[in-house]
């Protein structure tokens, strides 16, 4: 085998084993139905059932939103008001911008810099909310997520998220335990993810937004070793839709960009794509391999009848100088 097949093949395999290896945490991704640390509707107690008061509680009555100022949007009032109405022994935490950086720069100045500089504002809001279920514990809701009972059963895990469809976890709502584990190990995978991929929903979302988390997550799900450390998953029953859900949801969306309804699409066709993208990989493997051989030919390097391998010819050296032999003459 001519050693130029043999480095040809070789780069190959290495470039599509860093490819595989690359996104491998994204490829199980769509498989993990988040069965092992799911919280199903019989792990919840009823609204008002006198189980919720027998139940251990670990994460603190607080809960946190966030929002650039005090001024907080007409559409989303009502689901505000709705987890403050439920919850007045619970305390209420609003993050505005201000708060949020000047809570980073005094608790943690070392992420000042990224904080500052990320290029949408979303992922300030993505982060903070990080740090703060890591600093305070407690529980974080988005501003259009509003509440539908009372969150009392959420605090007998240790932490908790929710799973998303078609695949994943969000990071719309979430609970902690101050410095749990899953997440110190997020705060800390925050800037080593911080990149700009161009696209600003891929931005958003691969660097501080809900792909980010998942893939944190599935990551921190080989690390657990104890009940403490474990990370349960609200499950989209017990999310919202159901009579018994915790969630209800108010549309609108603060940040999505026109990039956002590519993205979308592809994620409710991902088996589409995932053909199409193996598809075009393999249409330029073999092209390139069609190149090669081209090159090969034009230096001389043919096949001899019913051979299919350019390096079926060799050169020889006669008097002097370089002869083209078939494999069949040597």
């Amino acid at each position: 085998m001519r050693r130029g097949l043999v480095i040809f093949l070789v780069l190959n395999f290495l470039i599509i084993g860093f490819i595989i290896n690359y996104v491998f945490t994204l490829i199980t991704l769509l498989f993990e139905d988040c069965s092992r640390d799911a919280i199903h509707s019989v792990d919840i107690p009823a609204p008002n059932s006198e189980l919720i008061d027998q139940r251990e509680k670990f994460i603190p009555k607080i809960i946190h939103q966030t929002w650039a100022n005090e001024t907080i949007p007409t559409k989303w009032l009502d689901a505000q008001r709705s987890c403050q109405e439920l919850h007045g022994d619970y305390e209420y935490k609003l993050w505005t911008n201000e708060k949020s950086r000047e809570f980073i720069e005094t608790e943690y100045p070392w992420f000042l810099e990224t904080f500052d500089n990320y290029p949408y504002p979303i992922m300030r809001a993505d982060s903070i909310r990080y740090f703060i279920l890591s600093h305070y514990g407690g529980i974080y809701i988005d501003l259009d997520d509003g509440c539908q009972r009372r969150l009392d059963p959420l605090l007998s895990y240790h932490a908790w998220l929710r799973k998303t469809v078609p695949s994943g976890i969000s990071n719309d709502a979430m609970g902690s335990v101050p410095h749990h584990p899953f997440f110190l190990k997020v705060i800390q995978s925050l800037q080593q993810y911080n990149r700009n991929w161009k696209v600003p929903y891929v931005t958003v979302m691969y660097n501080t937004g809900p792909l980010f988390l998942s893939v944190i997550w599935k990551e921190y799900m080989r690390e657990v070793t104890s009940e403490e450390t474990r990370v349960r998953v609200l499950m989209p029953d017990e999310y919202n839709e159901k009579p018994w859900s915790f969630f209800g949801v108010y549309k609108g969306s603060s940040w999505h960009r026109a990039d956002a309804k590519a993205v979308f699409w592809m994620g409710k066709h991902w088996m589409l794509v995932t053909f199409g993208g193996i598809t075009v990989a393999l249409s330029l493997y073999f092209s390139c391999y069609y190149v090669y051989s081209r090159m090969n030919r034009r230096d001389g390097y043919t096949a001899v009848p019913g051979g299919s391998w350019p390096w079926s010819r060799q050169a020889t050296v006669v008097d002097g100088e370089h002869k083209r032999q078939d494999q069949q003459e040597v």
